[in-house]
């Protein structure tokens, strides 16, 4: 994820942007065997890939913060957790 952050961050040469990037690797990132299944079709399968999109979209914008170590020892040790 942060590789495709980062080349967001040349999105003025190569136009990839992060919706770009998430439109093009959500469907590999979120795969649903739903979706390659035979009772998904047209729109149905389309709303799901923009929600994947969406999500991965959301998840590029936030990398530094979903994937930082503070985040990391956080979600470790437990703390924040209401008992």
């Amino acid at each position: 994820m942060r590789h495709l952050a980062r080349l967001a961050d040349y999105c003025s040469i190569t136009n990839m942007h992060t919706k770009n990037l998430a439109i093009v690797w959500a469907p590999n990132l979120l795969r649903s065997k739903q979706i390659e299944s035979a009772c998904f079709s047209g729109t149905a399968a389309f709303m799901e890939v923009r929600i994947q999109s969406v999500v991965v979209e959301f998840i590029l914008n936030h990398v530094d913060v979903l994937f930082s170590s503070k985040l990391s020892a956080v979600i470790r040790d437990g703390a924040g957790v209401c008992s």
